[in-house]
């Protein structure tokens, strides 16, 4: 029990800072989003490489990576949260913050699914309504617009995938994010040192803030994800992916009232049908935990 309170608490923590990170990227919006992207594997790397050689634990690292099926999992995970990273940032960037929200707020819900249909998590009868719910204010949205959302949809797509790869890979939280971001280590410096030559390189160019905002691109990115992995790990993916709307919360939150982006009536009732959908998830499970903890000492010996 104290285990999974743990994996709770890192995991709200890991879904709080991702929710403030529209304030970071938009403060860097006059770097280009792939170089911003380079910038979190360099220096995150950099850090994880401090952290394994201050612990002695190389060798583990190496062991694991001459696992080629090992070596492919991460691979394959670092490789949806770029694509993630890439999308949110130039939706950030280009005024999309509360369509970025959106994808946040269907990702719990499709992380559900994922888990139903890969983990062979069951569901409960009344878990099935909000994904129904869930399905309904898309579909809204796409016959009212004309067109899918392919920002939250690609959001949520790619960073529900990335919560399954995490799921099912075997290493602890600081050996899988090492070897991840040391994949794209190399040529995210060669981009760098590429856009470098050809004069268009941010680091070193911009304002103070800016270029303090990049170094530190390695923490803001390790932090969470350390939390995220750690949580991922240690909790069902259902109650993850019940966890994540604190993300999408507060950057509705931040594209509404701080960046005063547009609301439309329908984009009020797709994001109403998701809202609802979420509450009900989280009543029935806060419901049926209640009373597994009130059945539990009956059925103790």
């Amino acid at each position: 029990m104290q285990h999974a309170n743990k994996g709770v608490l890192f995991g709200f923590l890991a879904y709080l800072m991702w929710g403030f990170f529209p304030l970071y990227f938009k403060a860097l919006n006059m770097v280009p989003p792939v170089q911003i992207i380079a910038h979190r594997f360099a220096w995150s790397f950099l850090i994880m490489a401090v952290l394994i050689s201050l612990r002695k634990e190389w060798g583990q690292i190496w062991q694991a990576v001459r696992n080629v099926r090992t070596l492919g999992i991460y691979a394959l995970a670092i490789c949806l949260l770029a694509l993630n990273w890439l999308i949110f940032i130039w939706a950030v960037n280009d005024g999309h913050v509360i369509d970025a929200s959106l994808g946040y707020f269907i990702n719990p819900l499709l992380s559900v699914a994922l888990g139903v249909i890969f983990l062979r998590e069951r569901l409960r009868l009344l878990q099935w309504l909000p994904v129904g719910l869930a399905g309904a204010g898309v579909l809204y949205l796409t016959v009212k617009v004309g067109s899918p959302p392919w920002i939250a949809l690609s959001l949520a797509g790619t960073f529900g995938l990335y919560g399954l790869v995490k799921k099912v890979a075997s290493l602890e939280p600081i050996h899988s994010l090492t070897i991840e971001t040391g994949v794209l280590f190399l040529p995210s410096c060669a981009y760098l040192l590429l856009a470098e030559t050809r004069g268009v390189g941010a680091f070193g160019h911009i304002h103070p803030l800016g270029n303090l905002l990049l170094a530190f691109a390695g923490l803001m990115t390790c932090v969470p994800l350390l939390l995220f992995s750690t949580a991922a790990r240690s909790i069902p993916l259902t109650l993850v992916g019940l966890l994540q709307f604190v993300t999408p919360t507060c950057q509705f939150l931040l594209g509404t009232l701080l960046y005063r982006e547009p609301f439309s009536s329908t984009q009020l009732v797709a994001f109403s049908l998701i809202w609802l959908a979420l509450i009900i998830f989280s009543v029935e499970g806060i419901v049926t935990r209640r009373r597994s903890v009130a059945v539990e000492p009956v059925l103790t010996p």
